[in-house]
């Protein structure tokens, strides 16, 4: 197979596995660029007029609340909307307008809990744990976690992000203020991200085309060399994952998520996400170069040199390779912002009355 058409099916394949991490997650605001209204921009701004609020409820020994109701009041809007927690202790109000909101959760034999908050438009509003205390007992609801919590509720939510309902979509947040992830919750996001059936499944039909081409001569032909190539490609995947999304993340003190944009002229949306393989937000939640995902490419593609046959080893490949994978950042960050926002399910272990 000749070159450019290899580095096309990779890029494709790259571009339909969400399971591999944006190793550039998110990009510089182009807000500045003028606006070009259209309808599909007027129809977009619309959508983000309206916000999800989402949460879990659990009792005092920290097992899931199941069945409790939950009571939704947004000032101004009317009726409340009630709905009641499912398996996981979890709910979410969908198409919620913006502004304060007030959330009572009742069941039976616990106190009431209550809370008061506000949602902007758009917004992805992740409440803080709520703990039900049993009758005769604390009836006020901690709001005082730690920064660190508050990430791994939020990510508790972007683990469940899934294209079509199955194909992972983990490294974006729809909340731009999400809180930066620790070190351990950047890794274990990698890990989760690595070890994905769908990942796995990637890998193994990258191998295949490499097999059907010959792509990699030294391998060989017959399962053995399919092994290799599956082995190989599979070893890309998780080196890139690790070194790109969690080891220099964690020494440069860089978030690996794309964060969506959703607002904005669809010009300015296509810079901020072609840029997202080269700026990224720092956990100090400032935009800045993204090194995690630039140097994290080209050292992926010098430990390749470990396993790939010594035939299809050479400075130019190298060099190749890492630009295609900054190239797959940008183009799947134009994916997560245009096209798989729509596509992704969370699931709802609750549903709106």
């Amino acid at each position: 197979m000749c070159s450019w058409a290899k580095y096309l099916i990779r890029l494709s394949v790259g571009l339909l596995l969400t399971a591999l991490p944006l190793t550039a997650q998110g990009a510089y605001a182009t807000d500045d660029m003028p606006d070009a209204p259209s309808a599909v921009a007027q129809a977009a701004q619309q959508a983000q007029a309206t916000g999800t609020i989402t949460g879990t409820v659990e009792d005092q020994s920290g097992a899931v609340s199941v069945g409790a109701k939950v009571e939704l009041t947004v000032e101004g809007q009317g009726q409340p909307q009630q709905l009641e927690t499912g398996v996981n202790g979890q709910f979410t109000f969908s198409h919620v307008p913006p502004g304060t909101f007030h959330l009572k959760v009742s069941a039976t034999g616990f106190n009431d809990q209550e809370i008061t908050g506000d949602l902007d438009p758009g917004q992805f509003y992740i409440t803080p744990l709520i703990a039900l205390a049993v009758s005769g007992g604390a009836t006020e609801v901690s709001v005082t976690l730690t920064p660190v919590e508050v990430a791994q509720a939020e990510l508790k939510e972007e683990l469940q992000q899934r294209v079509f309902g199955f194909i992972p979509n983990f490294y974006v947040t729809y909340n731009g203020d999400a809180q930066p992830l620790s070190s351990k919750q950047k890794f274990h996001l990698a890990w989760k991200s690595s070890i994905d059936p769908v990942t796995i499944a990637g890998a193994a039909f990258l191998a295949g085309l490499e097999q059907a081409s010959d792509d990699f001569s030294g391998y060989g032909q017959g399962m053995a060399g399919y092994g290799k190539r599956f082995g190989a490609s599979y070893a890309d995947i998780f080196a890139g994952t690790f070194i790109g999304s969690a080891i220099l993340p964690s020494v440069l003190k860089q978030d690996p998520r794309y964060y969506y944009k959703g607002t904005g002229s669809t010009k300015s949306r296509i810079a901020y996400a072609l840029a997202n393989s080269v700026m990224c937000k720092g956990d100090n939640k400032k935009w800045q170069v993204n090194y995690s995902s630039i140097v994290g490419s080209f050292a992926t593609g010098g430990i390749s040199y470990l396993y790939y046959p010594s035939s299809d080893r050479s400075a130019g490949l190298l060099v190749q390779n890492a630009m295609l994978r900054i190239a797959e950042s940008s183009f799947t960050g134009v994916f997560q912002e245009f096209v798989l926002h729509k596509l992704t399910r969370v699931p709802q272990h609750s549903r709106q009355q």
